[in-house]
Protein backbone atom coordinates (compact mmCIF):
# COMPACT_ATOMS: atom_id res chain seq x y z
CA UNK A 1 0.00 0.00 0.00
CA UNK A 2 0.94 3.71 -0.94
CA UNK A 3 2.22 5.68 2.01
CA UNK A 4 -0.38 8.33 3.27
CA UNK A 5 0.36 12.26 2.34
CA UNK A 6 1.25 13.78 5.45
CA UNK A 7 2.47 17.06 3.61
CA UNK A 8 -0.25 19.89 3.72
CA UNK A 9 1.49 21.09 0.54
CA UNK A 10 1.28 17.53 -1.02
CA UNK A 11 -1.82 17.18 -0.05
CA UNK A 12 -3.15 20.36 -1.69
CA UNK A 13 -1.72 19.18 -4.90
CA UNK A 14 -3.70 15.91 -4.65
CA UNK A 15 -6.97 17.66 -4.39
CA UNK A 16 -6.65 20.44 -7.10
CA UNK A 17 -5.64 17.32 -9.28
CA UNK A 18 -8.48 15.62 -8.27
CA UNK A 19 -10.95 18.51 -8.84
CA UNK A 20 -9.33 19.22 -11.97
CA UNK A 21 -10.18 15.87 -13.08
CA UNK A 22 -13.91 16.28 -12.23
CA UNK A 23 -13.84 19.40 -13.54
CA UNK A 24 -12.84 18.10 -17.11
CA UNK A 25 -14.75 15.24 -17.44
CA UNK A 26 -18.26 17.11 -15.90
CA UNK A 27 -17.33 20.37 -17.80
CA UNK A 28 -20.98 20.89 -18.91
CA UNK A 29 -22.60 20.16 -15.50
CA UNK A 30 -20.09 22.85 -14.11
CA UNK A 31 -21.01 25.45 -16.55
CA UNK A 32 -24.78 24.79 -16.07
CA UNK A 33 -24.02 25.04 -12.17
CA UNK A 34 -22.36 28.13 -12.55
CA UNK A 35 -24.63 29.81 -14.80
CA UNK A 36 -27.86 28.48 -12.35
CA UNK A 37 -26.00 28.65 -8.82
CA UNK A 38 -26.44 25.04 -8.28
CA UNK A 39 -23.17 23.65 -8.80
CA UNK A 40 -22.64 21.88 -5.71
CA UNK A 41 -26.16 20.04 -5.72
CA UNK A 42 -24.98 18.44 -9.77
CA UNK A 43 -22.13 17.75 -8.67
CA UNK A 44 -22.67 16.33 -5.05
CA UNK A 45 -22.13 12.77 -6.32
CA UNK A 46 -18.49 13.49 -8.03
CA UNK A 47 -17.34 15.56 -5.41
CA UNK A 48 -18.05 13.25 -3.06
CA UNK A 49 -16.54 10.89 -4.42
CA UNK A 50 -13.45 13.02 -5.06
CA UNK A 51 -13.33 13.86 -1.37
CA UNK A 52 -13.73 10.30 -0.48
CA UNK A 53 -10.46 9.50 -2.69
CA UNK A 54 -8.44 12.39 -1.28
CA UNK A 55 -9.53 11.02 2.09
CA UNK A 56 -7.94 7.57 1.15
CA UNK A 57 -4.69 8.99 -0.01
CA UNK A 58 -3.85 11.77 2.68
CA UNK A 59 -3.41 11.65 6.58
CA UNK A 60 -6.43 11.47 8.65
CA UNK A 61 -4.17 13.30 11.07
CA UNK A 62 -3.97 15.92 8.75
CA UNK A 63 -4.77 19.75 10.34
CA UNK A 64 -7.39 21.08 7.87
CA UNK A 65 -7.79 18.50 5.51
CA UNK A 66 -10.96 19.10 4.41
CA UNK A 67 -9.85 22.84 3.92
CA UNK A 68 -7.65 21.65 1.74
CA UNK A 69 -10.20 19.71 -0.62
CA UNK A 70 -12.76 22.68 -0.22
CA UNK A 71 -9.83 25.24 -1.44
CA UNK A 72 -8.95 23.39 -4.50
CA UNK A 73 -12.46 23.43 -5.57
CA UNK A 74 -12.62 26.76 -5.45
CA UNK A 75 -9.56 27.37 -6.72
CA UNK A 76 -9.86 25.64 -9.66
CA UNK A 77 -13.48 24.77 -10.41
CA UNK A 78 -15.36 28.42 -9.56
CA UNK A 79 -12.29 30.70 -9.95
CA UNK A 80 -11.75 29.14 -13.62
CA UNK A 81 -15.36 29.55 -14.43
CA UNK A 82 -15.63 33.01 -13.72
CA UNK A 83 -16.66 33.87 -17.23
CA UNK A 84 -19.41 31.63 -17.61
CA UNK A 85 -22.77 34.09 -17.02
CA UNK A 86 -24.07 34.04 -13.77
CA UNK A 87 -26.02 35.61 -10.62
CA UNK A 88 -23.56 34.51 -8.53
CA UNK A 89 -20.98 37.09 -9.52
Amino acid sequence: MARLVDNPDLAFRLARAIVSDIALYNQEKVKEGIKNDNIFDLLAEELKEGRDHFYTRVSDGMTNRDHLFDRAIVDVMIKQAGKIESPIW
